[in-house]
């Protein structure tokens, strides 16, 4: 199949997935989740998102059976399933289901992939099925759907939990930026490489020379692919996420990854969903790094208390100038979060009391001050950081 997959440059691209590969997962699916895991699947995922392949193919080809559904948030209307052998979706669309430690049904296995998994959503789950196996399973289009799974054990994890080690017929290598191996806790770039790959992309030979490259550590003609994902090895063999590549924005000089500080973020009291953006906001030529928070059920969550809990763990670069709090996180089709419609968090806001200038000097330090940062007014105890100031 052909199956498009949104480009950064925002032109799709087309991935050619071969035979093979798909019944590769397939038989893997079958041997880890067995008939009985796959004897009733539960699909919401549009058909344009690959999670779809596996929600259909796999369970079809285990002799199980396929229920649709519009989508995940349907089930909560009491006109879904009261059951399900296995249930898949993305952790931001799974999170609203099982909020709270309730979920509108059971289910044997519950799949989550597409983004990163908060620690909140698998206690929450487990709070609302104990008897489910919670899997978190990671895989880029071009690896054929699923490239690594993990699987939860008695404890779970109290921060984001693995992607796990990989799946079916595929091989994954952490490299630097000249391909050498990176070594255990050490971030580097994952490749992954087997016979998981996609064919390439559809008549873009550049782009899948770019992206689909040697595999030194392969057989001859055998090739690897960049995801450009950022992960590390931990001692026990399986890959922890780290975030993305072209997630990386400077601020203040810096360089941030912006899902070290969306993970801080989901550790708040309090912060159920997270989002983080660096945005130049209209009036300002800085960029300021925002957070957006969902609070938890029955919670409410002050976006002060928010950053000074950040401001414990993180470098002060890393703390979001701004903390908006949402209802709920702008979703995209697939269900992953929309962070081109996040909200303009609006101008900086000071939370500490102005305090006029007093003497000589302190007017003209203020008066620059708001020349540069473009401020109505500054004030002695106003961080020049924090409203938006850089090195």
């Amino acid at each position: 199949y052909v199956i498009y997959t949104s480009g950064s440059t925002g032109r799709p691209k087309g991935v050619v997935v071969t035979h093979r590969s798909v019944a590769a997962l397939a038989a893997w699916a079958g041997e880890r989740f067995e008939d009985a895991g796959l004897g009733h699947v539960i699909a919401s995922t549009s058909l344009n998102f690959d999670v779809s392949v596996f929600e259909l193919l796999c369970p079809l080809t285990a002799g199980g059976t396929v229920e649709v559904v519009a989508d995940l948030p349907a089930l909560a209307d009491g006109s879904g399933p009261r059951r399900a052998g296995l249930l898949s979706g993305v952790p931001s669309v799974v999170s609203r289901l099982v909020a709270g430690g309730t979920a509108p049904l059971a289910a044997d296995t519950v799949v989550l992939a597409g983004e990163a998994l908060p620690a909140q959503t698998v206690h929450d789950l487990r709070a609302a099925m104990p008897a489910a196996r919670i899997a978190n399973i990671y895989g880029p289009t071009e690896a054929t759907v699923y490239a690594t799974a993990w699987f939860a054990g008695d404890r779970l994890p109290d921060q984001a939990p693995p992607i796990g080690e990989p799946v079916a017929l595929t091989r994954t290598y952490v490299l630097d930026g000249r391909l050498r191996p990176q070594p255990v806790g050490v971030t580097g770039e994952l490749y992954l490489g087997g016979c998981g790959l996609a064919r390439g992309y559809l008549r873009r030979p550049g782009l899948t020379a770019a992206r689909f490259v040697a595999d030194p550590f392969g057989a001859p003609g055998e090739r690897m692919y960049r995801t450009g994902d950022l992960v590390r090895r931990a001692a026990d063999g399986g890959l922890e996420y780290v975030g993305r590549i072209d997630q990386q924005v400077k601020v203040r000089g810096f360089r941030i990854e912006l899902g070290e500080v969306e993970e801080a973020l989901r550790g708040c009291a309090g912060v159920a969903e997270a989002a983080a953006t660096a945005v130049t906001v209209e009036g300002e030529d800085h960029r300021r790094l925002v957070g957006y928070v969902v609070p938890a059920a029955g919670e409410a969550v002050e976006p002060e208390a928010v950053r000074r809990e950040l401001g414990r763990t993180l470098p002060d670069y890393m703390v979001p100038s701004t903390v908006v709090v949402l209802a709920a996180l702008p979703l995209s089709p697939n269900g992953k979060v929309d962070r081109g419609r996040l909200p303009d968090p609006g101008p900086a806001v000071r939370a500490v009391r102005h305090v006029a200038p007093r003497t000589p000097t302190e007017r003209a330090l203020a008066a620059i001050w708001a020349e540069v940062l473009r401020a109505d007014r500054i004030g002695v105890d106003d961080n020049f950081f924090e409203l938006g100031g850089d090195s």
